[in-house]
């Protein structure tokens, strides 16, 4: 362990980890092992998984799909976004073309 990692006792399933983490992120790691405990009881509460190892992997497979389809969303969010914003460029340029065109023909 380095000097700047901390030691970090979290709670899974009734069951106490030590976990080594780098300095400041303490409070990260508890609200992470708060979630995961979170999941793996509502898997256990469940009764379909036995063993604390196959709740731990179908926790982790939950949440892993739980990331993606948020990641998927918020690309599609961003995606939307930009689209918007070259459409409100586009007329922003459309209004103004006409303007400049027009300067341009009485200044010759």
């Amino acid at each position: 362990m380095s000097a700047d990692a901390r030691t970090v006792t979290v709670k899974l399933l009734d069951k106490e980890y030590t976990i080594s983490c780098p300095d400041g992120v303490e409070a990260e790691l508890l609200a992470s092992a708060d979630y995961l405990n979170q999941k793996m009881q509502e898997i256990r509460r469940s009764g379909k998984i036995i063993g604390l190892e196959r709740i731990a992997v179908m926790a982790a497979l939950n949440m892993s799909h739980e990331l993606i389809r948020s990641q998927d969303a918020q690309r599609q969010n961003i995606e939307t976004n930009l689209r918007r914003l070259g459409q409100k460029i586009d007329q922003g340029l459309a209004h103004k073309e006409p303007k400049e065109s027009h300067e341009n023909s009485s200044t010759s």
